[in-house]
């Protein structure tokens, strides 16, 4: 019986001890700051999104300005919001010469006619619109050679010098792209002149 007796205090002091060393683990763990304290959040990194802040970016490279290599086009879109930015496509050499850089609104890819046949209604609608369009913008079918069509009207505003030098280059490739107010353009490079040359349709 004392035996016994003896056993059971053996016992209790063990699970005892073993809930002191629970509560001290639980002790350690817990944050030394007292709990009745203002919880104060984490600070961000400053940065705000501004107009330089790039919202997407699509590349594509094809034959522009030289038939033996490939040029970089680039379409980026920056601002704070879809809607309110800018699309910038840029269009480099394969070394790295910039041949156009050319920026315009990003509402100016919701004045097509397909825009105009999709029922846009919300903001979301027209943001996802921009999007999608932009994911197509350097599509195969946007690329044209020649770039001026034998019996082609001369542009108003384009200098007869560089409409003579795409109409005597068969090899010319011209890319089209929506404009501003709805306009149709078509980017083409004179190697006679050296630069790339916009052609308001």
């Amino acid at each position: 019986m004392q035996r016994s007796f003896s056993m059971l205090l053996a016992l209790a002091g063990l699970v005892q001890l073993s809930t002191s060393c629970v509560n001290t683990e639980r002790e350690t763990a817990t944050s030394t700051r007292d709990p009745r304290s203002q919880y104060i959040p984490p600070t961000g990194t400053g940065r705000r999104v501004s107009g330089a802040t790039v919202l997407n970016t699509v590349r594509a490279s094809h034959s522009f300005s030289d038939p033996k290599t490939k040029d970089n086009f680039l379409l980026q879109l920056r601002g704070p919001r879809i809607l309110t930015s800018r699309l910038h496509l840029i269009v480099t050499t394969a070394k790295g010469d910039t041949l156009c850089h050319e920026a315009m609104a990003a509402r100016a890819l919701l004045q097509s006619l397909e825009a105009q046949d999709s029922k846009l209604t919300t903001v979301h609608d027209q943001e996802i619109f921009v999007l999608s369009r932009m994911n197509t913008f350097f599509r195969e079918d946007h690329f044209t050679q020649p770039a001026v069509a034998a019996g082609t009207t001369q542009p108003a505003g384009l200098p007869a010098q560089a409409w003579a030098s795409l109409r005597a280059d068969p090899a010319a490739v011209g890319f089209d792209y929506p404009g501003t107010g709805g306009t149709e353009q078509r980017l083409a490079y004179s190697r006679q002149l050296g630069r790339a040359v916009v052609i308001s349709q």
